[in-house]
């Protein structure tokens, strides 16, 4: 079992180098196995987390939101374990996420747009929600403007189902 546990709560995160430096911090804890879903709108933080992850685990970058290809494997540059990151925006049910044939035991996954998806993947897995203030802005095409800024986020890691 990984040390992700020591991150179970809600925090705020002030800036996208603060959401990479939590990134970090997981993926340092993270283990093969870990199975972790990300939640959030548009323009939350997600892939400035998933670098953060990326870079504490080690692996190959650059990483990229894996929107058109779905899923991209990215392996260890310091032997350690590989992060596989997958984007299921596109996929219409879990079947579809579970027909990837994703190295579930032998990866760190982490699944952007996964909230309802991962269902029967895992027994259990790791859930990290992004909520970003809309705030000022006049409408979310006006947040959009400002995707991944450095407006604060506040992150939710709890433990699914």
């Amino acid at each position: 079992m990984s040390g992700i546990e020591a991150f179970a709560g809600r925090r705020e995160v002030s800036s996208a180098a603060a959401m990479e430096g939590l990134g970090r911090a997981l993926g340092a804890v993270l283990r093969a196995g870990d199975l972790v879903v990300l939640t959030g709108p548009l323009g939350a933080g997600k892939t400035t987390l998933v670098r953060g992850i990326g870079a504490g685990l080690g692996i190959r970058g650059p990483v990229q939101s894996p929107t058109f290809v779905i899923a991209r494997t990215h392996p260890s540059l310091v032997g350690g374990t590989p992060l596989v990151h997958v984007d299921a925006y596109r996929l219409g049910s879990p079947a579809e996420l579970d027909d990837l044939d994703l190295d579930l035991d032998g990866s760190v996954v982490v699944v952007e747009w996964g909230r309802g998806m991962v269902d029967g993947l895992r027994d259990t897995w790791w859930e990290v929600e992004i909520e970003r203030d809309l705030g000022a802005a006049a409408s979310a095409a006006d947040a959009d403007d400002d995707l991944d800024g450095d407006a604060p986020r506040v992150v939710t890691v709890s433990r699914r189902p």
